[in-house]
């Protein structure tokens, strides 16, 4: 069976350089991007969502899916045992089938990414990384300081990722200034960790940016401001990830490499449990940004209950059967 390509960790951007734009060159430039056809944008994710993948190419695909997941827990009860469990997982998403590939990352809050460092050493997956949310995730409603602070303290804790949020109420009354220098704050913060620093995921909370001309426009204030990659949402919000939305992201990431050479990842977070839609979501990650796109490098998953179907659709193609309910474990 074809395994997912393998690729040295992207390394982080360097931090922002350079003149600060006025909120006056950041409206004029969002602005004049082109509006968006949402006829149009949902018709072709639509049509995308039609491709079928099969046989040889739903198991790489399925592995590729698989290798793309951010396993996630972020709720108020998470324990450090719940975490070391998570990462097991991460490490042997199969124990049965060491052939199965490891997940991308293991995204928890700041408190917890020293105990998923150890975890993952201890497993004998140092490569899986450790995404921590910050900047008064989810609500994003903090002062700078104390956002800056949260990304720099899991950086220290060992992050190799951290998953910012946006001020939502700032974007959505036009202070793009402010949202374009919390980013670049933040992207300050990470890049000043240990070794190349962590990586920015810059998370925008689509359903509450209610318009697909919004989240073109965050896409782009974000890429300027310095974003590794860009998120749909935190997935503590109703309509999460969708389809169109992600491919409007990819679009975006795809005319900023155009533009100034630079990649940026993107990742749709919350809502997707099935393998079906994964998979569908990676037809259109290949039809949109196209193949450079299709490595955990430049897009994930943020999810919690994707990767037991990917790994019970997996056991399918492989025996024929489906596997019994306690073939795989339930965070």
């Amino acid at each position: 069976m074809p395994t997912p390509p393998s690729s040295p960790p992207a390394a982080p951007r360097p931090p922002v350089t350079g003149t600060a734009p006025s909120q006056a060159e950041l409206r004029s430039r969002l602005h004049g991007l082109p509006g968006v056809d949402a006829v149009g944008l949902e018709q072709r994710a639509a049509g995308l969502a039609t491709r079928s993948i099969k046989t040889t190419a739903k198991a790489y695909a399925l592995d590729l899916a698989i290798s793309m997941v951010d396993l996630t827990t972020l709720e108020g009860s998470d324990t450090a045992g719940k975490v070391r469990a998570l990462c097991a997982k991460a490490a042997r998403p199969d124990p049965g089938d060491p052939t199965t590939p490891h997940t991308a990352a293991v995204c928890v809050y700041p408190d917890l990414a020293a105990t998923a460092k150890e975890a993952l050493a201890a497993a004998g997956a140092p490569q899986v990384e450790v995404a921590a949310v910050a900047t008064a995730f989810p609500s994003g409603r903090a002062s700078l300081r104390v956002k800056i602070a949260d990304a720099e303290d899991a950086v220290a804790a060992g992050a190799d990722e951290v998953d910012m949020v946006i001020d939502r109420g700032a974007f959505l009354s036009g202070d793009y200034l402010k949202v374009h220098e919390e980013i670049r704050a933040v992207k300050e913060a990470c890049a000043a960790g240990p070794g190349a620093g962590a990586r920015l995921k810059v998370i925008f909370e689509n359903a509450e940016l209610a318009t697909y001309d919004n989240i073109r426009r965050a896409s782009w204030l974000a890429m300027e401001a310095g974003a590794d990659f860009i998120k749909t949402s935190t997935g503590k919000v109703g309509g999460a990830a969708t389809l169109p939305a992600t491919l409007l992201m990819l679009e975006a990431v795809r005319g900023y490499h155009a533009a100034t050479g630079t990649r940026v990842g993107v990742k749709p977070a919350g809502g997707i449990r099935a393998a079906k839609d994964a998979l569908r979501y990676l037809v259109v990650v290949n039809e949109t940004a196209g193949p450079e796109w299709l490595t955990p490098d430049w897009f994930r998953f943020g999810a919690s209950g994707l990767l037991g179907d990917l790994l019970m659709q997996r056991h399918k193609l492989a025996t024929g059967a489906y596997s019994g309910a306690a073939y795989v474990t339930v965070d």
